[in-house]
Formats: structure tokens, C-alpha cells, sequence
């Protein structure tokens, strides 16, 4: 049989055996189907595996968007929430009229637990939308145990008082000769704006333009 099929004449196809015939059949049936396979269902075999994964992951995201849509309400109420008690703290922070008093505490604090101010210098303010910031410019020298009470007493004053540091060195005094450490950078304070400033701080705004 091997040998019939291996000395087969292709030109004359018709004098070969029923048997060298059925193989050679059989022979270019695999060589079609292996070759529809790889041309035409291999690609869509993939995409339609493609088509599953990107399936699947809308799925996911359809079902994420679902919950948070579910729980829609609830985030509203909780940011309802936040957002009256973000203003109920700002509104503890001293006021306007306050500010320049605030500003004398805050420098005599320093001074009453024996820091040495070389500068105080407050610059101007900078409005938000619900808040204003003061910066201030400072040098003090004092030691690591004043410094920690006069942190301490800021902390205790009647109005809330929030000191953010920005660009502070805090080194040992160069002459070496006690234990002082040298504060030196910029400080910021806080303070309120109030609807009716904030109203003409708009107005203001629109006018100028």
C-alpha cells in the first residue's frame, strides 16, 4: 500500500487503486479542514475570546456603577455631613476683627516663655473661598523646651488657632555658647470669612473686571 501510494502517477489518477484513491481523499480532507482552521476559525476563536474578556470586564464595571448608583444617597448625605462639620470648625477659627489681635497673642506667647522674637512680620493675606491665610515671616530663638511650650500655649488660647509651617529651618544657634535653637521660615494663620465678606470679596471681583 505504501509503496502504491508513493509510486502514484497525479497524472493519471484514474488507473490508481480504490485504496491509494481513498487515501489520497482522506489526505486532502485533513489538509482542507487543518487549513480552514487556521485561516478562518483560529481568528474567530480569538475574537470572540476578546470579546468575552471585554464582555466580562463591562460587566464588572456595569456592576460597581450600579452599587455606587444604589448607594448614591448615602454618599450625598455623608458629604452633606463633612461639609457641615468642615464649617462648623472653620467657623471656630477667628474672625476678621479678630486677626490683628490674634496676631499680638500669638507674639506674646512666644515672648512669656522667654523666646526671643528677631522677627515677626506678618505679610498680607491671601482670601479663599470660606478662609483666609496670614503668612508670616519669623525668626525666633529660644530652646527646644520653649519652643514646646509655646506650641502648647498657642494651642490654649480662646480662639482656634492653626499655625502650618512652611520652609522652616530649625537649627543650633552658630556661637555655640548654650543650647538655643534658632527658628527661622514663614508660618501661616488662619482665619474666617464670613458670608458677607465673602459676598463683597465677589463683588469686588466682578467690578474689577
Amino acid at each position: 500500500m505504501l509503496n502504491e501510494i508513493r509510486d502514484i502517477d497525479f497524472n493519471d489518477l484514474g488507473n490508481a487503486s480504490t485504496g491509494a484513491r481513498a487515501f489520497l481523499i482522506g489526505f486532502l480532507v485533513i489538509v482542507i479542514l487543518f487549513g480552514g482552521y487556521f485561516l478562518f476559525i483560529k481568528d474567530k476563536r480569538e475574537q470572540i475570546e476578546r470579546s468575552s474578556g471585554e464582555e466580562l470586564a463591562l460587566r464588572q464595571e456595569f456592576e460597581t456603577k450600579q452599587q455606587k448608583a444604589a448607594n448614591l444617597e448615602q454618599y450625598r448625605a455623608q458629604l452633606k455631613e463633612m461639609q457641615e462639620m468642615l464649617k462648623s470648625m472653620v467657623r471656630r477659627l477667628p474672625g476678621k476683627t479678630e486677626m490683628d489681635k490674634l496676631l499680638v497673642d500669638v507674639s506674646q506667647t512666644a515672648l512669656g516663655v522667654g523666646i526671643k522674637n528677631d522677627l515677626f512680620r506678618p505679610a498680607p493675606e491671601i482670601v479663599h473661598d470660606f478662609y483666609a491665610e496670614k503668612p508670616i515671616a519669623i525668626k525666633m530663638r529660644g530652646t527646644y523646651h520653649q519652643f514646646g511650650q509655646f506650641v502648647s500655649n498657642v494651642a490654649s488660647l480662646p480662639r482656634v488657632v492653626i499655625l502650618t509651617m512652611n520652609d522652616i529651618a530649625l537649627q543650633k544657634v552658630k556661637d555655640g555658647s548654650s543650647d538655643e535653637l534658632m527658628l527661622e521660615g514663614t508660618v501661616k494663620t488662619y482665619r474666617y470669612v464670613d458670608e458677607d465678606e465673602a459676598a463683597e470679596i465677589q463683588a469686588g471681583a466682578s467690578g474689577g473686571k
